[in-house]
């Protein structure tokens, strides 16, 4: 193994940097098209960043600090080409529950704490990609992060409805925020309501109407202008303010061992959702220019962009599908946008801070739920409850307990009732009787095909799954309660086990001893398509002698012949005997 590695240092190097495996073979036709979807990226990042430092909880300057070193580390080791990453209403509100948890808001300790949870959360996702654990998104189905994202979409929403209109927030879940909105809202300023109205509106007419410009930057800058020439401060409209400019201070993270306790289900539960979305950016990314995605390398490629994010002032970041589609739309090649971005960013935070002091937050509140509304997909919603009424009903309990119990909560509670349902469904394994569909050697559910012929006397029993200690009674009731409605009584069973592919010693132990039984009663058993390490496990613990080596066949069709013929042979020595 040491030699191989060392006979092959470029293979060695572009598995840990990606980017040595598509920097050598760019293309000089790609660089305009990878400038210009930088210049895209960059103008939707800015002013996104400025307002989705509103959903941490901490100031814009610190989105601004969050875009460069996230884009230049990711763009050095992720697999995608065009993967952006930055920051993120998802995991960004589960930060600041995080966070709030443990600092008051607004504070110096809260936004230390902000930037020491995205180192945190980096550390996890390089430990998570050393472990290769690429396989845990798995364990969020597609039902419960939609419905975990429509929820946090409504609590996100809520949460931006009082900057929006120039009112009072208030604290606790969904409905104890969407009451304070409606009890304040008679007493709304004007000024800032058309300021975050007519910046919303602007949104979403500028999204439907002409969809590749950067329709965040041009409400941002227009209603800068605006506020600023017809005196929307004076007036009660809320501003940004003195940003400061230059580039930020690396600084360590001041972390204790109760620090890191406190901010650890939250971290944990930022890199699971943020690695699924992350994960689900690269793979559509993969599907329109193609490439390939390596999961545990995309693990290893969000640690050092949040722990550089987090050391430089910033916040957590993860991979964005939105932004990644803003530069694919505007046609980037490869990871060169991003760097052309991060370029761009950098030139901002030392030239162009002062340009933002009278951003209006109506204006950024009305970015951020414009990004909300069209991060929203009621229509899956839809379709999921005429596809699946369970699956349905799973991503509407993770929503409801979103708005009810909280953001952490709801994501917990979809997470635990997908263990339920897959623990439950490889419990619980479908078995069925088979039958011969007529003039073919297939096989199937005669419940569902009632056209299958049955043999009389002999059942074929398909488990429908594997076996072990926790399926194993419920595939011995299924085939006892098979045996028991099989009319004449079936004297022989033979069993498909083409769909196991896996037998521990309870189950072996289990099966032995139902077969047992069933031969004591003069039933007899028989295998079809047994798997040869599935077989190899039966033959080692004595089930293969139990049963008999001749009663293991390659095909169904194989051991209702040798039936057949047991069978016919039986009632012509009996016949014989009568004479």
């Amino acid at each position: 193994m040491r030699t191989s590695v060392a006979s092959d240092p470029p293979s060695f190097l572009r598995r840990v940097l990606p980017v040595l495996g598509w920097l050598p073979a760019y293309r000089r036709d790609w660089l305009l098209p990878d400038i210009l979807a930088g210049l895209a990226v960059w103008a939707v990042m800015v002013p996104e960043g400025m307002a989705y430092a509103g959903i941490v909880g901490v100031p814009p300057i610190m989105g601004l600090y969050t875009i460069v070193p996230p884009l230049v580390a990711y763009a050095l080791l992720g697999t995608s080409r065009l993967l952006v990453v930055g920051p993120d209403t998802a995991t960004g509100l589960i930060s600041a529950l995080t966070v709030g948890a443990v600092a008051v808001h607004g504070t110096v300790e809260f936004n230390q704490l902000t930037s020491t949870l995205a180192v945190l959360i980096g550390v996890l996702f390089l430990l998570f990609g050393a472990l290769r654990m690429g396989w845990v998104a798995a364990f969020i189905p597609t039902p419960v992060m939609r419905g975990f994202i429509e929820g946090l979409i409504c609590v996100t929403i809520v949460g931006q409805v009082p900057h929006l209109l120039g009112i009072d927030g208030a604290s606790g879940n969904f409905f104890d925020k969407l009451w304070s909105v409606l009890r304040h809202l008679p007493q709304v300023p004007l000024a800032p309501v058309l300021t975050g109205v007519l910046s919303l509106a602007a949104m979403q007419v500028l999204r439907h109407l002409m969809p590749r410009i950067p329709a965040a930057l041009i409400v941002a800058v227009g209603a800068t202008v605006l506020v600023g020439l017809l005196g929307g401060e004076a007036a009660g409209v809320s501003v940004v303010g003195d940003l400061p400019s230059g580039l930020p201070h690396f600084a360590l993270p001041d972390i204790h061992s109760t620090t890191v306790l406190e901010l650890l289900p939250g971290a944990l539960a930022i890199v699971l959702v943020g690695y699924a979305e992350a994960l689900g950016g690269a793979k559509a990314a993969a599907m329109q220019v193609g490439g390939r995605i390596d999961p545990d390398q995309e693990l290893v490629a969000h640690g050092p962009a949040n722990i550089l994010s987090g050391l430089f002032g910033g916040f957590l970041v993860v991979g964005s599908l939105s932004k990644t589609s803003v530069a694919i739309s505007a046609g980037a090649r490869t990871q060169v946008a991003n760097l052309v971005a991060a370029g761009l960013c950098f030139l901002t935070l030392v030239f162009l801070t002062p340009l933002f002091r009278g951003m209006p937050h109506p204006a950024l509140a009305a970015i951020v739920i414009a990004a909300m509304l069209h991060l929203s997909k009621p229509a899956y919603l839809r379709d999921l409850f005429f596809r699946s009424r369970w699956e349905f009903a799973l991503a509407a309990t993770v929503l409801a307990g979103e708005l009810m119990l909280g953001v952490l909560h709801g994501i917990a509670l979809g997470v635990v009732l997908s263990l339920i349902a897959l623990i439950y469904r490889t419990t619980h394994p479908h078995g069925a009787v088979l039958g011969q569909l007529p003039g073919t050697e297939a096989y199937r559910d005669v419940a569902l095909h009632p056209d299958a012929v049955t043999f009389p006397g002999m059942i074929v029993w398909r488990p429908g799954g594997d076996l072990f200690f926790a399926s194993i009674g419920h595939v011995r009731h299924g085939l006892k309660a098979a045996l028991a409605a099989s009319r004449p009584p079936a004297r022989h069973v033979l069993i498909d086990a083409e769909s196991v592919n896996l037998v521990d010693t309870t189950a072996l132990d289990e099966l032995s001893n139902f077969i047992g039984v069933l031969q004591h009663e003069g039933i007899t058993v028989a295998f079809a398509r047994v798997r040869d390490h599935v077989r190899d496990r039966m033959r080692i613990e004595g089930l293969e002698d139990l049963v008999g080596p001749e009663n293991f066949h390659e095909r169904i069709t194989d051991g209702v012949r040798a039936w057949q013929k047991v069978a016919s042979g039986g009632e012509a020595a009996s016949s014989s005997g009568g004479t």
